[in-house]
């Protein structure tokens, strides 16, 4: 991700990404020019002298000031409950398959790139990442990093991580993307390439995300966290709490800024609003939008917003009888009534969808696709032509899938108008990943932000994919996929992406009617909080970058 890189994937030509793009001794030469005196318009006319537009130089300068403004504090602890825990947590990043899982992953642990509020990856552990062809690639690491016992960072840690995986035996949850990888070699103690399989634009975002992040080699005992990151582990129960402590050598101070954080899981909505406001905890992560109004009534508290890729879907087997009959999944995304979800379910904290999964924050998002609206007329003409009219089918609907049991008394109120019926099965959030999901015939899934358009393509609508909802098999869909990858071209890219998504809402078994944003509440003694579109609390990263006022 040097300025010379021929794969342009990783520069957004975005005024704003331009600012983002700004490195740490740039943004740390700014804020020291305002501290002593610089004016405003002096530091925008020198970065545009220095490359970056208009908008983009008077916005690295407010983010100066800002910074200026709030200088962050070194002290201080913080608890952190989280939605979720259990015996299964782990520390090993290649098994990490949920929200506090991911958090560990950032507390103790750093990847080769990191994202930033932009979906650019930025360096981390890497100093650079380049490739003429987006098949071999080659990256520069860093000299200055240490693990937490005192070894150093080097290319053998690199191979050991991303080989184990792409390796079957280490159970990696993201073994699809880490396959793509053929050859990963050290040629030199801070120098390695990785040579893929085919052409992809998008590994250095790969490299961004939870479970890419690196280990010490020859690891096998999990348990300590043993890595790079902000924080040491103190202690690590699984299902009860994980507590870390700032490392004093991170190679990013003065980050991180917290002395502790101690985060663990309660799983009812409830109970987490009432400790945060009882002050037992500090930030209560992913809260219901019921909650808001609450949480921003209260003196010392408020709510913070992450638009992001978050859904709930709609899902229907296609490699079934009745729903897998194209007229009758017409005839069901016909019924999603998308402005009643988004204000009567998530209170307007949603953004409307239209059936594809891939959002508006993203850069690939295709806005000319036509929306598809609520029609009923529509959805009857559809339903008698699957020969499914007068007839009631089962909908299954969890807590565990937000907002998929509201949702689902919707459908069966659209059914009722239109000749079909829904019997809607509620059935509880504990078991319902591994004994509903992917299982039911008609029934809801609940998909997290995936940082990329080709990681979420990958995941969840290739036809071999692991998480392939619907069934939804297109040879053609599959070929794309794989030619967008090795597009370097971001305006050919995009047109293929488009495409894509025009192909998933016409023909896929998914109805996806919002984008839901993530809400987590804190006490505004908690500051440095910025959005990150990968997840709640800033994509996991917060505990590195936040401070106590």
């Amino acid at each position: 991700m040097t300025a010379e890189t021929p794969v342009q994937e990783f520069t957004q030509e975005s005024t704003e990404a331009k600012a983002s793009s700004l490195t740490d001794a740039e943004r740390r030469v700014l804020r020291a020019a305002l501290t002593s005196g610089a004016t405003r318009r002096e530091l925008a006319q020198w970065l545009m002298a220095a490359g970056l537009g208009v908008l983009a130089a008077g916005g690295a300068v407010r983010a100066a000031a800002a910074a200026v403004a709030a200088t962050p504090k070194r002290g201080g602890a913080i608890r952190v409950a989280a939605y979720n825990s259990s015996t299964a947590d782990t520390l090993d990043p290649a098994r990490a398959n949920n929200s506090t899982d991911y958090t560990r992953c950032f507390l103790f642990y750093n990847g080769l790139t990191v994202f930033d509020p932009h979906l650019v990856p930025q360096p981390d552990l890497a100093r650079s990442i380049e490739s003429p062809d987006a098949t071999v690639w080659t990256i520069k690491l860093r000299k200055d990093v240490h693990f937490h016992d005192g070894s150093p960072f080097t290319a053998s840690d690199v191979v050991f991580s991303l080989s184990r995986l792409k390796d079957p035996k280490t159970g990696s949850v993201v073994l699809p993307l880490a396959s793509q990888m053929r050859e990963i070699k050290a040629i030199a103690p801070d120098e390695v390439t990785i040579t893929l399989a085919g052409p992809n634009a998008d590994l250095p975002a790969i490299l961004a995300v939870y479970q890419f992040v690196i280990v010490k080699d020859g690891t096998t005992d999990f348990s300590r966290g043993i890595g790079t990151g902000p924080f040491r582990c103190k202690e690590f129960k699984p299902g009860v709490r994980t507590v870390g402590v700032r490392n004093t050598n991170y190679f990013r101070a003065p980050e991180p800024y917290i002395d502790q954080i101690t985060h663990f899981g309660i799983g009812d909505e409830a109970a987490r609003v009432d400790a945060l406001l009882s002050g037992d905890i500090d930030i209560a992560s992913t809260i219901n939008p019921r909650s808001a109004k609450q949480i921003q009534a209260a003196k010392g508290y408020a709510v913070f917003e992450t638009k992001a890729g978050d859904y709930t879907d709609l899902i229907l087997r296609l490699d079934l009888p009745h729903t897998g009959n194209p007229d009758f999944v017409m005839a069901m995304k016909y019924s999603q009534d998308r402005e009643r979800i988004k204000s009567a379910i998530f209170l307007d904290y949603a953004v409307v969808g239209n059936d594809q999964p891939i959002d508006p924050t993203n850069p690939f998002y295709c806005a000319e696709l036509a929306q598809r609206p609520f029609d009923l007329d529509r959805a009857k003409f559809h339903l008698n032509k699957s020969g499914m009219a007068n007839t009631t089918v089962p909908i299954v609907c969890s807590p565990a899938a937000d907002g998929s049991e509201d949702m689902a008394v919707l459908m069966q109120e659209a059914g009722s108008k239109i000749g079909l019926g829904f019997d809607v099965r509620r059935v509880p959030a504990n078991g319902y990943w591994s004994n509903y999901w992917l299982k039911s015939s008609i029934g809801y899934g609940n998909i997290n932000p995936r940082p990329t358009a080709d990681i979420l393509l990958t995941l969840f609508f290739n036809s071999n994919a692991p998480w392939n909802e619907s069934r939804w098999k297109d040879p053609k869909f599959d070929s794309l996929l794989l030619q967008s990858r090795a597009e370097t071209d971001v305006a050919k890219r995009k047109d293929m992406y488009c495409t894509m998504q025009k192909m998933i809402s016409d023909n896929a078994g998914i109805g996806i009617p919002v984008f839901i944003s993530l809400l987590d509440a804190y006490s505004t003694r908690v500051k440095g909080l910025v959005p990150v579109p990968t997840g709640a609390l800033m994509g996991y990263n917060f505990a590195q970058h936040v401070w106590l006022d």
